[in-house]
């Protein structure tokens, strides 16, 4: 450290350091000791994590070195990454923070633009792949499809549920797509893979056949839950086209149409109140509450028990 001022034209503090002598004319890429090239553009400025409202500098010089294998190059320097104008806490800051909050929030605490906070992603997830092998371990894998943006572009990811962390994704939720992942992945970590957990998808369940022959294949409970709680919808209009066809449970509306009437009405407005979780507290009467009453209608008895379907499916999970 050399010294510390604060700039009165344009209003931050500037920290002005020196690298110390064994961490001088290092490449910035692979950093080994090179012979000195010149002084470069003489001192730059890197942003630093503000303190307060006033935004920080490191201020040093950047001298450039002839490396043999990337040639003429800035020198590395200590604080902060090649080719970023940020130090590293900044960036990691950054990095955090995108994961945690809204882009608008980033933008607004850290005072820079969304493009600035891409880079700066990049950056870090270079350096964080460089040391930290994402791939290795795994033994029970989960693969989904998410999209993103518009136009159905879809996103295909894989997660560690050992460790509950995202190791791959890519763009793409086609075969070839999932087939780069094991291939990147190597055939005997792929051998070492005893779970793995998706949807009914058959380009998944081919890929994971043709690399994970011997993997157990599961389904995770959102799609249990979802083909559950279809079921129960397929049963809920079963019921309504049986009480609609019954004495009473039809009449004309004031535009002559065909409207239901008594049960077969219930039954039609009873969509959303079966596919809510009964756990869920209710704030007014609604027709659910109407099934589990005593007084519900003959023509539906099975309705109340079958509903229950997808609340025990929950449970099971949530047990496990």
């Amino acid at each position: 450290m050399e010294s510390v001022e604060f700039d009165e034209a344009e209003q931050v503090l500037v920290a002005a350091v020196r690298v110390r002598r064994r961490d001088r004319d290092r490449c910035g890429v692979c950093r080994r000791r090179c012979p000195r090239y010149d002084a470069g553009r003489g001192r730059r400025r890197w942003r630093a994590l503000d303190l307060g409202t006033v935004q920080a500098f490191v201020e040093a010089a950047a001298s450039r070195v002839r490396c043999r294998e990337h040639g003429i190059v800035v020198s590395a320097v200590p604080w902060a990454r090649h080719g970023a104008g940020h130090t590293r806490a900044f960036d990691d800051t950054v990095a955090w923070l995108a994961t945690a909050t809204s882009r608008s929030t980033v933008r607004q605490l850290m005072r820079i633009a969304w493009p600035t906070v891409g880079a700066i992603i990049t950056r870090v997830r270079a350096d964080i792949d460089a040391r930290v092998d994402r791939l290795a371990g795994l033994r029970r894998i989960g693969i989904d499809e998410i999209s993103y943006k518009k136009n159905h572009r879809y996103l295909t990811v894989v997660v560690d549920h050992d460790t509950g962390r995202l190791v791959w994704a890519a763009p793409g939720n086609d075969k070839p797509t999932l087939a780069a992942f094991f291939e990147l992945l190597g055939p005997d970590r792929c051998a070492q893979i005893t779970h793995v957990s998706a949807d009914a998808a058959a380009w998944i369940a081919r890929t994971v056949a043709q690399y994970c022959p011997d993997a157990t294949r599961c389904a995770d409970p959102f799609h249990v839950v979802k083909w559950a709680t279809d079921a129960l919808d397929q049963v809920r209009r079963q019921a309504w086209n049986t009480a609609r066809r019954q004495p009473g449970g039809s009449n004309k509306d004031r535009r002559g149409r065909r409207a239901s009437a008594g049960a077969a009405q219930t039954m039609k407005r009873a969509r959303w109140a079966l596919w809510k979780n009964p756990q869920k507290p209710q704030r007014s009467p609604t027709p659910q509450a109407c099934l589990d009453s005593q007084n519900r209608p003959p023509p539906l008895p099975r309705l109340p028990a079958q509903r229950r379907t997808p609340a025990r499916l929950r449970n099971r999970w949530r047990s496990r």
